[in-house]
């Protein structure tokens, strides 16, 4: 996989970005409330943290590289501020798939931290994962 190497500076970013994050995906769910397809939360969180100020991706593609070739891509749902992946589900529960998955995407890029967050519950799970690298 990828050789990362992380400043002190872009991970205090990255916490930076993911609080900003947390706090537009609470007032989301507070908003909408439970209920919707996941497309819909993507969309009305990318609205909330373009109106914070925030570069907003969705549907961002990673590649997945083995030896220098690209051996297969992902999607993940938004890309923010060059720094945050994150991945959105709308399930009753988070399981050990949607973590792996999660860990995957993350392992798949060059960056230090990603999101999983579950719009699928009255109150929302939030989870941060960072590359141990």
């Amino acid at each position: 996989m990828r050789n990362k190497k992380f400043t002190a500076e872009f991970k205090a970013r990255c916490n930076d970005v993911w609080e900003t994050i947390k706090d537009a995906a609470y007032k989301v769910a507070n908003t909408l409330g439970p209920g919707f397809l996941e497309k819909v939360y993507e969309n009305a969180l990318a609205v909330e943290l373009r109106k914070r100020g925030l570069k907003v991706v969705q549907q961002h593609r990673l590649q997945v590289l083995y030896e220098g070739e690209v051996v297969g891509e992902y999607v993940v749902d938004l890309f923010v501020d060059d720094c945050v992946l994150v991945e959105l589900k709308t399930v009753k529960e988070l399981d050990s798939v949607h973590e792996a998955i999660t860990l995957n995407y993350l392992k798949a890029s060059p960056l230090w931290l990603i999101g999983l967050i579950n719009f699928g519950k009255p109150r929302i799970d939030v989870r941060r994962y960072v590359d141990g690298s």
